[in-house]
Formats: structure tokens, sequence, C-alpha cells
């Protein structure tokens, strides 16, 4: 998400699964309409995948179906979760881009909240890793009424944001929490939330971990609060990628680090925001998809890409 041809993006890669007008809501974007350029550039937006490439990705899957993870070693992924994104984080504490600049583009909701006239503002960052949206927001940031909160079931990722020279406890708070806990964080009021983040947080619950996660972000949120999503899409190049022996169940997999990885659909995402919480629920403002062709121009290889995109108002 960081090559200096997506930095150069001018608007928004998602494309709304209903869109009604492709041409409008493809403005801006990177188009491959002619499939001799394809090495031309270094991504294309909203690409859609040829026949060889289905194929492919129906073989990897089947693949992975035939030899998941063995039964008796399933459970210390489930049980020891947190300890696995703790190595993680020890093992890459200095190794990650703050400053994601694509938030700027697809959730500017956010940074109008850093204006200094916007007023009373609470922002909570669940699965906050080492900050990559807690930090740019405390840069940017000139609203004296602005607090920001962050959490993650990793301590070790807390304290990596503890750590930082930008971590403001005038302005943010840092502590452990898990979004599926039955306990909502002692450190936030329930509906006093203007905006919940979650980018790359849901694919790593486990699928019967999602009910109580909605219904937490449901109880933090104020009514007209807003959760804006992004996340990993089916038979995203990630998935596709893994080895035999990865596979927990149905779309839901361990990379190599043991840390837990799930692939959505649009149709998933939006079923859970609109059924899965309590009524009246969410709003859907957004429920969009990112493809994206990335290419090695060197190596003349094609690597497709899928993100979930949404933002969901509390009704």
């Amino acid at each position: 998400m960081t090559t200096k041809e997506e930095e150069k993006k001018q608007g928004s890669s998602a494309l709304e699964v209903n869109a009604t007008n492709e041409d409008e809501a493809k403005f801006g974007s990177r188009l491959l309409n002619n499939s001799d350029s394809v090495f031309d550039h270094n991504a294309w937006d909203h690409v859609e995948w040829d026949e060889a490439h289905e194929k492919y990705a129906q073989s990897q899957l089947e693949r992975h179906q035939n030899s998941p993870v063995p039964k008796d070693e399933q459970d210390q992924y489930y049980e020891q979760a947190p300890e696995f994104w703790n190595k993680f984080y020890e093992k890459n504490e200095n190794r990650f881009f703050k400053d994601r600049n694509w938030l700027r583009l697809e959730f500017p909701e956010l940074f109008e909240t850093t204006l200094p006239e916007a007023g009373s503002k609470r922002i909570f960052e669940v699965g906050c890793g080492a900050g990559n949206t807690l930090f740019p927001l405390l840069q940017q940031n000139q609203n004296p009424d602005l607090f920001l909160y962050a959490a993650d079931f990793s301590s070790t990722a807390v304290q990596v944001v503890k750590n930082s020279d930008l971590y403001d406890t005038t302005k943010a708070k840092a502590f452990v929490w898990d979004l599926s806990s039955s306990k909502l964080p002692e450190e936030i009021e329930a509906g006093s939330l203007d905006i919940i983040v979650l980018i790359f947080v849901f694919s790593a619950l486990a699928p019967e971990q999602w009910n109580q996660a909605l219904l937490n972000i449901h109880k933090l949120l104020k009514p007209g609060g807003l959760v804006v999503f992004r996340d990993y899409g089916r038979h995203d190049l990630a998935q596709l990628r893994f080895k035999e022996r990865r596979l927990l169940s149905d779309n839901f997999y361990i990379r190599g680090d043991g840390t837990r990885v799930y692939f959505f659909t649009s149709e998933e995402i939006e079923t859970m925001f609109k059924t899965k919480t309590p009524q009246p629920g969410f709003e859907i403002e957004q429920n969009a998809v990112d493809r994206r062709l990335i290419v090695n121009r060197g190596k003349k290889l094609k690597m497709y890409r899928v993100w979930l995109q949404g933002k969901f108002k509390k009704l």
C-alpha cells in the first residue's frame, strides 16, 4: 500500500459494490483499458479477473481445503492468539510505516476531526498495532477538543505505541483490550464515541467472535457515530498464496508467524452490520471493494489484490 504509484493517487480506490454510475465511481482512477499496457505502470484500479486467474484461484482454494491445519494443532491458534501477535510486534517493532497516506483519501472524516473548529470529538482506533491511524491524526491535530483512544489485544503493540515520541497522554490513551471481549473497556464510556476505526482488525478475529465484537462497537458509539472499516477481500493475493496446512476453517487461515486472517466478501460485511447488531443497528454509508492489479514490471508478474471498505453509521 505504499508504492510510489499509490502515493500519487488523488482519488479513492474503492468502488461501491452497488454503484449505479461506474464512470463517476471510477473518476480519478487509473484504469487498464488496454491489456497490452499492463506493464506501463506499477498498479491499476478496479481490475476484474480474467478466466485464467479465476481458475487459478479455485485451484488454490481446493488445495487449501485438501490440506488444512491438523486438528490437533488448531486449538493453540485460538487460545494463544494474543501471544502470536506479541511475538509479531517484538520482531517487527521498528519496521512499521506509520503514516498511511491513503487514510486521507479513503476516510477524510477522520482528518476533519483535527480541524481547529471541529468541536468535541472522540475517536477509537481498535486493533491499533503500532498506531498507524493514531499517530497521523495526532501529528495533524489542531483541535483542542479532540481525544483519541487506541487499543490492541497485543500488550506488546500497546507498549510500542506508548514508547513512541509521538504518543501524547494529554491527547490520547492507549491500552490493552480485546474487541471480542464480553466487557467494554474501562477507559471509554458507553455511547461516547464519534468514530471507531477498524482497519485490518476483523480479519484477525475468529468468525464466532464477530457478533460480540459488533455488539461492543454498537454500544461504544454515539447515535450517529461512524465506523470506518477496511479489511481483506475474498481471493486476495495473500489468500491464494497460502501453503498447505494453513487453513483453520473456510477462508480463515494462519500465517507463518501464527497470526490469523480471514478473507471477507462484501455480502458478509453488509450482513454483519445490517442484521448482526441490536436494532436499530447501522446505516450503510459505504460498502465498497478496492480491486487492484499490482505488477512487477521487471519480472512481468501480475498480482491481484482485493480489499473491502465500508462506512457504517449507528442509527
